[in-house]
């Protein structure tokens, strides 16, 4: 009886989450989209509407105490950082973020935990089932993917009934159907900002500012890290219209401790940054609160005020240190073979991407037994500028570049999760061989081989790379690998004899070093192979 009831839990998931994915491609979704391009600010309106139709009010948001977070890098981060601390004082936390990496319950999160099977199933029945019985007096609209997940995510929150909801923007954040949360938040925070989404945002640094700062809210107090000025003085202007109480956080080394720095669950020195958001946001969040030993500050709404750094309590310092966030910044070893994983996308998380695998791998590779092969494993999806991000790896000394899609396996399999219906499977290849491309000639040339391709790169005192591309994601680890990672025993298709003869370093080598970077849904794809546990 057990097993059965397991089976038809999944069973109902999978169903939940292929009709999930519809959303993707829904044609009332996709024209509504087109519609508001051209009027974002129709896109709260939209959102409101399908609230309603969902059976949820914007007054009801207000219950959640919600932590709202936008940024182009860190915001993830930031929000991992919060949600920690506070939910180490023993609060019951809600975390809406995205993209997901393995699941796409990882999305929506009870006290640091992903929803479970059951919990998701059916919450997102009883919402989709409230939006398709009102579809047809609307006009036959459903929400698109991204605004279901937000409508099903405050209904979690509500019905769960968690003490406070930390919220990570989309993309932007004064049109994202996230700021729907428009009356009050308790606290909002922007982590560090650079060029994304442009065709969204925009392609200035004080275009892209103006919508992150779209977030604020009349007397609810804000924090920001350090930003390049031109972005920080939109920031300010956003501030003082909107009547919000902005404030720039100190360095975390500012921060009055007894055990000398802080330690951080998450790597990176760019990880330091958004800390110390995190610690000003919770102990914000903690002051509205009135818990004992955290006195509310007075509002004030007219400047950009230095956030004045505090000792943090032991409980903070304990959620710092506790802080997980898979996919950004991680290392995983597996016997001989090392992964470095970090879903850097942009130019600036692509800097820091680099600092730190540059570091840790320089780390591991002191205590190797033996020479250690070095191997790129890179996709980047949608608008991204691959070619500037190859100009900041290539310092990295790579003996291999692999390129795939964002695919997991070639063979078709029921994980609906990591399906994506926006783009098609030639467009995801012919994306990965212009990466190809572009990498060998960011290296300074090219060699063909017997059939065109492009092959191999003569072995150079300045280490270039040879490069390859795979169908899927598996086939790609397993290349690089070379059946030194049993997790990976799975059948794929057979490789041309051609890549089994380049292979040759990859076997000699004591140790393979793979980062994984370009893409967080790479990375997700990546951690469903080596981590089995996480598509349970």
């Amino acid at each position: 009886h057990k097993s059965s009831f397991v089976l038809s839990v999944c069973v109902l998931l999978q169903d939940a989450i292929c009709t999930l994915n519809t959303l993707q491609t829904n044609a009332s979704a996709l024209e509504q989209v087109r519609r508001e391009r051209g009027r974002p600010e129709l896109q709260l309106h939209a959102m409101r509407a399908f609230l309603n139709r969902a059976g949820i009010t914007v007054e009801e948001l207000d219950h959640l105490n919600i932590i709202h977070v936008t940024g182009t890098k860190g915001k993830g981060s930031t929000c991992a950082f919060t949600e920690q601390v506070l939910r180490s004082y023993g609060f019951r936390t809600g975390f809406y973020s995205s993209p997901h990496l393995v699941q796409v319950r990882e999305r929506i999160r009870i006290n640091g935990q992903p929803i479970g099977k059951e919990l998701f199933t059916k919450y997102f029945w009883q919402v989709y089932g409230r939006l398709d019985e009102t579809k047809e007096a609307h006009g036959g609209t459903m929400p698109a993917y991204f605004r279901f997940l937000t409508i099903l995510a405050f209904h979690v929150f509500l019905q769960e009934k968690v003490d406070l909801a930390v919220i990570e923007v989309g993309i932007g954040g004064a049109y994202d159907c996230t700021n729907i949360i428009s009356r009050s938040p308790w606290v909002c925070g922007i982590s560090s900002l650079g060029i994304d989404h442009t065709q969204i945002l925009g392609d200035t640094i004080e275009q892209i500012a103006w919508q992150k700062g779209g977030i604020f809210k009349p007397g609810v107090p804000a924090f920001t890290v350090r930003q390049p000025e031109d972005a920080m003085a939109v920031l300010r202007d956003r501030a003082k219209e909107i009547q919000c109480p902005l404030r720039v956080c100190p360095e975390l080394d500012d921060y009055q401790v007894d055990c000398g720095l802080l330690r951080l669950g998450l790597a990176g020195q760019h990880q330091r940054a958004n800390a110390s958001l995190a610690l000003q946001l919770s102990h914000s969040w903690l002051q509205r609160r009135c818990l004992p030993g955290f006195p509310a500050d007075s509002v004030d709404g007219s400047s950009v005020l230095q956030a004045a750094s505090f000792k943090p309590s032991p409980i903070m310092v304990k959620g710092l240190a506790d802080t997980e966030w898979p996919g950004r910044n991680q290392t995983l070893k597996h016997g001989a073979v090392t992964y470095f994983l970090d879903g850097a996308h942009t130019m600036r998380s692509m800097q820091a991407c680099v600092q730190w695998f540059r570091e840790t791998a320089a780390q591991h590779e002191r205590s190797a037994s033996g020479p250690v092969c070095r191997v790129l494993l890179f996709n980047a999806t949608g608008e991204r500028d691959s070619a500037a991000m190859f100009k900041l790896l290539l310092p990295c000394q790579f003996d291999f570049a692999v390129f795939c899609p964002n695919i997991t396996e070639a063979i078709a399999s029921c994980n609906a999760d990591q399906q994506n219906f926006n783009v098609s499977l030639e467009n995801m290849l012919t994306r990965c061989l212009d990466n190809e491309r572009s990498w060998r000639l960011h290296q300074g040339g090219e060699e063909h081989g017997d059939d065109g391709r492009l092959l191999i790169l003569p072995r150079l005192p300045e280490k270039r790379a040879d490069t390859l591309v795979f169908p899927c994601i598996l086939s790609a680890l397993q290349w690089i690998t070379q059946n030194r990672d049993p997790t990976l025993d799975r059948a794929v298709p057979p490789v041309k004899p051609g890549l089994k003869d380049k292979a040759a370093p990859l076997r000699q080598a004591a140790h393979i070093h793979v980062l994984v970077t370009g893409s967080l849904h790479l990375v997700g794809g990546v951690l469903k192979h080596l981590d089995p546990a996480s598509s349970k």
